[in-house]
């Protein structure tokens, strides 16, 4: 269905909670696609075939949840939920959205560790290897397309790999670094630090044949006091319950205060917050291996909802392999579910202090500049990854030769992806099998 022109007064009828409930719990099970293919999802839907959004006021909505640390799409749709039918219906769309995906991925978390000693499931497992590199090296590729659009950016993106891989640099500090770059760049130097552009204004002509919305609340220090104050008691209570009830030293809790960490530099998507994560979980508290990251990050390609579910991977196999006084499913349960609620309480908080303001949201050049400036960081922070998820997979262990299977069948993969623009369902799937075929 075509976007209602300018002209056209007609608009639909405002939707029901329940409605709009329906159309939530039916977004988190197909929103597959990684954030560019979730947005399309709600953009097609939400804009052109339901119109309850007019494409001006998405697209500032979209500006601001890139702003913000966590998965864009995900606050994407808190927004809007919040938008129709306030904080109900903010919880219930950003809720929803990674509900099926929690479920999901924890089956096949527990798949994984349980059956991992199962020879045909350690073949196709060792068959996702290779995929995870192509897919790895193929976001580099899409995202360095996009995000390196002068001398500057690329310089950037060189020196952020750099940094990470040579001189083990944290990724907070780069990616700090890089939004100060950009945002005293910019005015330097417009052309190399190029700042956003606006996606419309809001008005009455933008806004005719769409649904009319109730007026948005006003910001206030009272309402930003009391929305703080509850999303940090409903965030912080349950880790330090943990504490309490595991110990200060235990992984669950480590776990939660960690990922309370992640959560605040989630910028640029999921990809931009692996590295921090695999340097820190892999190589300080040794939750898991390299391999298992790779295993993960794999899983959590092929469940919908956001990428960042990765993480709550990291938190089950971190609470299997050190469960403490619990048992290995009453340890990784636990690590998954503090896990997710760490990553995700955040994005709720950002959303509802700041969603106020979206509607007032225009051109921001240095805050956009910052913000490309961030994600060309991000371009080398990825490749970093990419590399040492390579180095990892081709040389398993010193004793062990270099692995040409997983080399050709990632070259395969990634051509297919990149040149013959195979989906990455199919590609995932068609690894796996060759794993499993190799090692009969």
């Amino acid at each position: 269905m075509e976007t209602p022109s300018a002209n056209s007064s007609d608009r639909p009828d405002f939707p029901s909670f329940k409605i709009a409930l329906r159309y939530w719990f039916r977004l988190g099970w197909i929103s597959f696609g990684g954030p560019a293919g979730q947005i399309a999802i709600m953009h097609k839907e939400l804009v052109e075939k339901r119109r309850w959004i007019s494409e001006g006021h998405f697209m500032h909505a979209l500006n601001f949840c890139m702003l913000l640390p966590g998965p864009e799409a995900q606050q994407l749709a808190t927004y809007l939920g919040w938008r129709m039918h306030g904080w109900r219906g903010g919880i219930a769309a950003g809720a929803l959205f990674v509900l099926p995906s929690i479920f999901i991925l924890f089956g096949l978390s527990w798949l994984y560790m349980a059956g991992g000693h199962l020879p045909w499931l350690a073949a196709i497992f060792y068959g996702l290897l290779p995929a995870v590199i192509a897919v790895v090296a193929e976001a580099v590729l899409r995202i360095g397309k996009k995000a390196l659009k002068s001398p500057a950016l690329w310089t950037l993106a060189a020196l952020s790999f750099s940094a990470i891989y040579y001189g083990k640099v944290s990724f907070v500090i780069i990616i700090l670094a890089a939004g100060m770059i950009g945002w005293i760049g910019h005015r330097i130097s417009p052309r190399q630090f190029p700042g956003g552009n606006g996606h419309g204004s809001k008005g009455s002509e933008e806004d005719r044949g769409y649904l009319e919305l109730p007026p948005s609340p006003r910001s206030s220090w009272k309402r930003s006091a009391g929305i703080t104050t509850l999303c940090l008691l409903l965030w912080w209570i349950p880790i330090l319950a943990l504490g309490l009830w595991l110990g200060w030293q235990s992984t669950p809790f480590a776990q939660g205060v960690f990922f309370s960490k992640a959560a605040l530099v989630t910028f640029g998507g999921a990809y931009a917050v692996l590295p921090y994560v695999a340097q820190q979980a892999v190589e300080k508290f040794a939750w898991l291996s390299h391999p298992q990251m790779m295993g993960g990050l794999a899983l959590a390609e092929t469940t919908p909802g956001p990428l960042i579910m990765v993480l709550q991977f990291v938190g089950f196999v971190g609470g299997w392999q050190f469960p403490g006084s619990l048992s290995p499913l009453a340890g990784a349960t636990v690590g998954a579910l503090i896990t997710t609620w760490a990553t995700f309480i955040p994005c709720f908080l950002f959303v509802f202090l700041g969603a106020p303001e979206v509607e007032r949201l225009r051109e921001q050049p240095r805050l956009g500049a910052a913000l490309t400036a961030i994600t060309a960081a991000v371009v080398g922070v990825i490749l970093n990854l990419g590399v040492k998820f390579a180095e990892h997979a081709l040389w398993p262990s010193p004793a062990l030769n270099f692995d040409w299977f997983v080399a050709v069948v990632a070259l395969v993969a990634f051509t297919a992806m990149q040149k013959f623009k195979v989906g990455l369902m199919p590609t995932i799937g068609a690894c796996a099998v060759l794993g499993f075929l190799w090692h009969l």
